[in-house]
């Protein structure tokens, strides 16, 4: 029998126990934010960034877009809960909120892994069970 005609069909649960229509509310706003590429890159640049900060000035050369444009990007990233900042004299250094990137994290992992025959099986155990047919 093929993984594939395995009785079990379905993916392990996302969570232990479903979400609230707030706090779904609330996770949807971060993926939101993320899925932007130039937003998702902007968070990978400043979370990399030495000293996990960076202010505009740093940011800008990795990007062809104006300073308005990606201080609007960063803006909308602060408002989902991704971002924190605080204001140095004339400059705004944006930092990663930790606790915002493991909530999404969480959301998206399971403690029991992939359930074996389901949709969700990695793709070499497809493959070979594809390829045993």
């Amino acid at each position: 029998m093929s993984i594939q005609e395995s009785d079990v069909t379905c993916c392990a649960p996302l969570g232990r126990q479903p979400l609230s229509v707030d706090r779904a509310g609330e996770l949807a706003r971060m993926f939101k934010a993320l899925g932007d590429p130039v937003r998702l890159r902007m968070l990978n640049l400043i979370a990399g960034h030495e000293g996990g900060e960076s202010c505009v000035c740093d940011i800008s050369p990795a990007f062809d877009l104006s300073q308005p444009t990606i201080s609007h990007h960063l803006k909308v990233l602060r408002e989902a809960g991704l971002l924190d900042c605080e204001r140095r004299g004339t400059w705004v250094y944006y930092r990663v909120i930790p606790s915002a990137l493991a909530q999404l994290s969480a959301v998206l992992s399971s403690e029991s892994g992939v359930v074996e025959g389901s949709a969700c099986a990695p793709a070499d155990v497809v493959v070979v069970a594809e390829a045993a047919r």
